[in-house]
């Protein structure tokens, strides 16, 4: 695992439940303003069960992706009252 990876995971382990975050307000916050795309990849390979990466969408208010599936993400987000 990288150094990106462990702080984009260290944010996202943080993103309570019903909340939502932004691939690039992670990006942000582990300070590195323009690799939203990179935290994207960095969720997709999430190996870990405490990392909610299904709590980051798209800045548009999208969904985007997420290894399961979308509609996985989209009814673990509905459980979550967040949809």
């Amino acid at each position: 695992m990288t150094e990106f990876q462990e702080k984009v995971y260290k944010v996202v382990r943080k993103i309570p439940k019903g909340e939502v975050l932004t691939y690039k307000e992670v990006a942000q916050l582990i300070g590195s303003p323009m690799a939203y795309r990179a935290v994207g990849n960095a969720l997709n390979q999430n190996p870990f069960k405490n990392v909610p990466c299904h709590r980051v969408i798209r800045s548009d208010g999208k969904i985007g992706g997420y290894a399961k599936g979308t509609d996985q993400k989209i009814k673990i987000l509905k459980k979550e009252r967040f949809l």
